[in-house]
């Protein structure tokens, strides 16, 4: 049976968004994944480390899945909610998950690890992953691209052109080596993502706050319902996210 337009809005209202497990999405939306692996990466990396940080770790559920991790493991996180999510899945694992504003400085002291990693972080802080980098660490990161969800973007807000610039790749790679990093790899990839329900749209837009600042589900009810009816009638709302894989190297002696 059908579910109405209310019934979908009152599930993704009251559905909780804590955490970065999006598993509440199943069979309501869907994402192609970037062709490296980010995970399989993350892995393989951390199972070489001594020190490891993983920077905005979120809930802690990638880091949490990693087999095997170095025998000193840090995390950060800045939202309390999933501060305490992280506790609960990392604490077991010998992880020490730190509260940390995102702004700098990093709570840790120079040359601390020798992999930093991050997975969508919100704002990098170059100069300070370089600070806490041994020298020959590395810096591995999947970071969100420039227009990500864009078709949604500009769905609730209109064009936004300014925006849309931002997270380009070869300014992320421009910002490392400003902090004395050296680029070793960037990968870039636009990934097709489709909602199949209003309910989709709305969890999604609850959990990923950046994505239309300031979203409520009253403020946005008439485009919500247009948005709806275009779905039943046409089916899945498509978007595209956009993914970057950047690696960076600190170099073993100062340039």
């Amino acid at each position: 049976m059908t579910r109405s337009f209310e019934e979908l809005i009152a599930e993704a209202s009251e559905a909780s968004v804590d955490g970065w497990d999006f598993s509440w999405l199943d069979g309501r939306a869907t994402e192609e994944r970037p062709s490296w692996g980010y995970r399989q990466l993350l892995g393989e990396r951390l199972a070489r480390a001594s020190a490891g940080l993983d920077v905005q770790t979120g809930g802690g559920e990638v880091l949490a899945g990693v087999p095997v991790l170095p025998p000193a493991m840090a995390a950060t996180e800045a939202w309390p909610p999933n501060i305490a999510r992280a506790t609960r899945l990392l604490h077991p694992r010998g992880v020490v998950v730190v509260a940390d504003p995102d702004r700098p400085p990093l709570p840790f002291g120079d040359a601390a690890f020798d992999l930093v990693t991050s997975r969508h972080p919100v704002t990098v802080w170059w100069a300070e992953i370089a600070r806490v980098l041994r020298p020959g660490g590395t810096y591995l990161a999947q970071h969100v691209g420039p227009a990500s969800v864009w078709e949604l973007v500009e769905y609730f807000l209109g064009p936004q052109p300014e925006a849309a610039r931002a997270r380009r790749p070869d300014d992320e790679a421009a910002g490392a080596r400003a902090a004395g990093l050296d680029v070793v790899d960037v990968r870039s990839e636009r990934l097709r993502m489709e909602f199949h329900d209003i309910g989709a749209v709305v969890w999604f837009l609850r959990k990923v706050i950046w994505i239309v600042p300031g979203f409520t589900v009253d403020g946005e009810l008439s485009r919500l319902r247009e948005l709806d009816a275009r779905i039943r009638a046409e089916g899945p709302f498509v978007a595209h996210s956009a993914r970057t894989l950047i690696e960076a190297r600190k170099p073993e002696t100062p340039a």
